[in-house]
């Protein structure tokens, strides 16, 4: 029997709340029978959801109040001082206090990671974390970051998402030696900023298995294991991605829409439509995790279903029983240069 895993979640953020959190806990917890969690969030309106899925808070979920809650909107640094019991606060603290294992939250991306970064602190060495997640692609999928949380970043916090997103892919895919491409304009050497050819100084230098520059077409047909960017490109790339999928499936159903006969091809085609479907729902790769920080917190889509929904916890519970942190805080000790890196930036209110 494996180790009883306990997870935190934020019962209030997203578009949609407790909502869409309760049915995805009561699913999680079905799928995993070692699973724990822990509802932060406003009381009565976490047991009226769960009254209403004829369920109740119990030794496997428990519910923790808090009083407030962030909106989406809701500036950074107002969520992380004016809002001390927040159910985005009080999840992460349960982290912190070593109550649970990892956080998920589908609330705001902003103030999720100011406060975690507050709370948890960064792993020694690491200036900045980073945003990361699977992308489905022909082959299988792959891992992308920065999806956004620092938009400008020098050759040193390439070289260090490098690192923590190769960790994590080893961890979570069983890869012993993940390959890594650094995003740019071009594969030729010559292309690139030169921030870009910095960072991929360091990356050949290094022990990393690194097999250059990766271009923007081949995000989805040809990527390496781990594709390392700035926030700022990853977040336009990962945004125009899900715009292009959207227009895809518009067309399709247009077309097949368009009179009696495409509306029989149709009606032929529907378990190819599904299987098409299926291979590239989003709800199916949801949960990108905060690298680089003390502790597992997994960043839910904020509009996503209980099916996307539980899809991060369950990447939040694998991340904990790998112990992800702690893996890239040793080989991010045993990789960064002597200097290279300042600790991590004490923060207070």
């Amino acid at each position: 029997m494996s180790q009883a895993i306990t997870i935190a979640l934020d019962a209030m953020g997203g578009d949609h709340g407790v909502r869409v959190v309760v049915p995805a806990a009561l699913a999680a917890l079905k799928q995993s029978p070692d699973l724990h969690l822990i509802l932060a969030g406003d009381e009565h309106a976490v047991h009226a959801e769960l009254h209403r899925h004829h369920a109740c808070a119990g030794e496997r979920l428990v519910l923790q109040h808090a009083s407030q809650q962030v909106g989406m909107d809701e500036p950074a640094a107002q969520a992380l001082r004016g809002k001390k019991d927040s159910s985005m606060r009080v999840a992460i603290d349960l982290v912190k206090e070593g109550k649970a294992q990892a956080c998920v939250s589908a609330g705001n991306t902003g103030a999720l990671m100011a406060i975690a970064r507050f709370v948890l602190r960064t792993l020694p060495g690491v200036d900045r974390p980073a945003i990361i997640s699977a992308l489905p692609t022909i082959h299988g999928h792959t891992h992308m970051l920065d999806l956004g949380a620092s938009s400008e970043c020098s050759a040193q916090h390439l070289f260090e998402f490098a690192v923590m997103g190769s960790v994590l892919v080893s961890a979570m895919e069983n890869i012993a030696l993940p390959r890594v491409g650094l995003l740019n304009i071009g594969s030729e050497e010559i292309k690139g900023t030169e921030t870009i050819k910095e960072a991929a100084r360091l990356m050949a230098e290094s022990d990393l298995n690194y097999i250059g520059f990766v271009e923007g077409d081949a995000i989805y047909t040809d990527p390496p294991d781990v594709i390392v960017c700035d926030g700022f490109s990853g977040n336009i790339a990962l945004k125009t991605s899900e715009g292009v999928a959207r227009m895809i499936r518009h067309y399709l159903k247009q077309e097949f829409k368009r009179n009696l006969l495409t509306r029989l091809a149709a009606l032929c085609a529907l378990p190819v439509l599904k299987a098409f479907q299926s291979r590239i729902d989003p709800r199916l790769y949801n949960g990108a995790t905060l690298i680089g920080l003390q502790g597992v917190v997994v960043k839910s889509h904020g509009g996503t279903d209980a099916l996307g929904y539980a899809q991060a916890i369950r990447v939040a519970e694998r991340e904990a029983r790998k112990d992800v942190p702690r893996t890239i805080g040793e080989q991010l000790a045993r990789r960064l240069r002597p200097g290279a890196a300042a600790a991590s930036a004490e923060h207070t209110l």
